[in-house]
């Protein structure tokens, strides 16, 4: 996944079960699309079509090896991924620790401490 990509498109595809199996058994190790659909209740056609989504996006990446085309997960996409998270959840917490100090000083007395 580049910079210049909508990084709102990459939540949306990992919003899909399937491919966020898929992405779990790459984690664990690269595969071809036979593997995966081995290990996922899923068909190879229906695997073929997620792992294109997920390349599409740049979260997961091949290699030709011989006949097969091996899939593996792009660490530096998901780190990029993560790093969206953390930012996220960090202007969240901030905010909601901002909105109980308002709270919390709303409460005191006029008088004042």
């Amino acid at each position: 996944m580049t910079d210049d990509q909508d990084a709102g498109g990459a939540w949306d595809v990992l919003a899909d079960r399937s491919r966020r199996e898929i992405l779990t058994a790459l984690a664990q190790s690269p595969s071809a699309v036979g593997e995966l659909a081995d290990r996922l209740p899923i068909s190879r056609p229906a695997v073929s079509q997620h792992l294109k989504v997920l390349k599409e996006i740049g979260v997961v990446r091949d290699e030709e090896r011989g006949t097969r085309r091996i899939y593996s997960v792009d660490e530096l996409a998901l780190i990029a991924l993560r790093d969206q998270l953390d930012t996220f959840w960090g202007r969240t917490l901030s905010g909601f620790a901002a909105a109980v100090r308002d709270a919390s000083d709303d409460e005191l007395p006029s008088g004042g401490p």
